[in-house]
């Protein structure tokens, strides 16, 4: 009896042609569909497993994690055999922000399906996520040699393996791909971040003909068109890679559009609302995190590196935990933050810091302080020291035109502001705002670390920023390209080198670039 044979085996034969497309309906986004379709099953069987199971999958599919959870244990526990049954828990768990019961449920998955790529596929990305590097490498290699056809894992596989410094094997993976489908803009791009970078003239000619490729999604030609830029820059064809990266930017922003003015406006009311240091928590809790913030492409991984050095400190990486605390209290509030932040007591705030010392509390295992690196937190300075008295914050910042153009020519998903001149020059006006506010504000709590002042003299601001942190010196810190960590992050391949001084890219390309100095009001170009 075949695996679909045994899933169906007690439904009645009426119900049998209703569920049998319900699974693609679900895939293919026909929620509606697929409800109508279940329905009867619901109520003739509502405790057959593969009934459970598709109900599972379809109220995941709609967001609700918590059903979909409570269905599938159940379906898991008539069934404990049916990898795909664990393999959607799995999914389930990892919605509701559950990382460990997420994994043990894939893990389950893998074992009762060896066979099934996607639930190595999955293992392997679950694995990564948790920083568990050569064990993700693993899984992946296993569901690529299950399925060689399986894009998604091969380019994870290549990502990873890029990450941990296997530069070459990374691009053995993604050159895989692109001889399976020449027209795979996440290969292309997973090309253009290795370092070096392997694309050559060659690569441009191929890149220009796969744009030509009929019915090319739009994802495929957004990141087709940054690997090409990055490509053309690196041959010199500095006009040609601007023109490439505006038609990326073009097609991204119809997509991902963004409010300048909702923006400011946000950062007007965050501003308003701590306007002064609020009581805040009674307990001086918070001394075990240390918050790095900044735009994208600052350099907040260099400073995370050097900090995770340190004997005392854990690394972690872009942690998602303030951001979830700071919306399930907005949804309790029933209010957007910040509009709740002025109304909450010393106890609440204490409450939310000791919830997200317990969400956190796995990072504090093998050392007592450790990182917490999310860019975007720089707009829940106020809300982290009202919860978290204690806590320390790197602001990290760097030259204006160098940001704006870092995050110009990298492939984002969601950053919006990131696709036009103007809006890269107010998301950096109303950071700038920002960081100067806090470290007002809070000026014992809060640090300002420039880039250029850390390339120039390291060892004087890592001392700097070391005592500021209240971390005794150690030699380690400056040393933080030989340390070996997790770091899954565009600029991993930089901090495992000495620091550098010639990272800076804008000059090169002169004139072209009065654009965006005109937006941020700065000089224009002098040769």
């Amino acid at each position: 009896m075949s695996t679909t044979q045994q899933r169906l085996a007690g439904l009645p034969p009426a119900l049998l042609a209703q569920i049998a497309g319900v699974a693609q309906d679900i895939n293919r986004g026909h929620l509606d569909a697929a409800d109508r379709a279940l329905a009867p099953a619901a109520e003739q069987v509502p405790a057959h497993p593969e009934e459970l199971r598709l109900r599972g999958m379809l109220r995941l599919a709609q967001g609700r994690a918590a059903e979909a959870i409570a269905l599938l244990a159940q379906a898991s526990a008539l069934r404990p055999g049916d990898a795909s049954i664990h393999y959607t828990l799995a999914l389930a768990l990892e919605a509701a922000h559950d990382p460990e019961r997420a994994l043990a449920a894939m893990r389950q998955a893998c074992a009762t399906g060896p066979g099934l790529a996607d639930c190595w596929y999955g293992l392997g990305r679950m694995l990564f996520d948790a920083g568990q590097l050569q064990p993700g490498i693993d899984a992946l290699q296993r569901a690529v040699d299950l399925a060689p056809r399986h894009a998604n894992a091969r380019a994870l596989l290549a990502t990873i393996l890029n990450l941990d410094g296997r530069a070459h094997a990374a691009q053995v993976q993604y050159r895989e791909i692109l001889a399976q489908r020449p027209g795979s803009g996440a290969a292309w791009w997973g090309l253009a971040t290795l370092k070096p970078m392997p694309l050559d003239a060659d690569d441009i000619a191929h890149m220009s003909a796969a744009l030509h490729i009929p019915d090319l999604a739009e994802t495929d030609r957004i990141a087709l068109l940054f690997a090409l830029a990055h490509a053309q820059e690196g041959q010199g064809e500095f006009a040609q890679a601007l023109d490439s990266l505006g038609r990326a930017h073009a097609i991204s922003r119809r997509r991902d559009p963004w409010d300048a003015r909702q923006f400011d406006a946000r950062i007007d009311a965050i501003l308003a609302a701590f306007s002064k240091a609020p009581a805040g928590a009674r307990a001086r809790r918070g001394k075990e995190v240390i918050f790095i913030v900044s735009l994208p492409r600052s350099g907040s991984t260099l400073t995370e590196q050097i900090l995770a050095s340190h004997s005392q400190v854990q690394g972690t990486s872009e942690l998602a935990d303030l951001p979830l605390l700071i919306k399930a209290e907005s949804a309790r509030q029933q209010q957007a933050f910040p509009q709740w932040t002025g109304s909450l007591a010393e106890a609440q705030w204490d409450d939310l810091g000791q919830r997200y010392l317990a969400r956190t509390a796995r990072w504090r295992e093998q050392r007592p302080r450790f990182t917490d690196k999310m860019p975007g937190n720089w707009i829940y300075v106020g809300a982290i020291l009202a919860m978290l008295p204690n806590a320390r914050v790197v602001i990290v910042r760097r030259d204006p035109l160098e940001t704006c153009f870092g995050c110009y020519r990298y492939y984002f998903n969601q950053h919006g502001y990131t696709h036009d001149f103007q809006d890269l020059a107010t998301a950096w006006r109303g950071f700038d705002r920002a960081a100067k506010h806090w470290q007002k504000l809070y000026p014992d709590r809060v640090r300002v670390q420039e880039y250029e002042a850390l390339v120039a003299d390291p060892e004087k601001q890592i001392r700097e920023l070391l005592e500021f942190c209240d971390l005794p010196f150690e030699e380690n810190c400056l040393n933080f390209h030989a340390t070996q960590r997790h770091v899954a992050t565009p600029s991993a391949a930089q901090v495992r080198q000495p620091m550098r001084r010639d990272t800076a890219r804008a000059d090169k390309y002169g004139t072209l670039l009065d654009p965006l100095r005109a937006a941020l009001d700065l000089p224009l170009f002098q040769p």
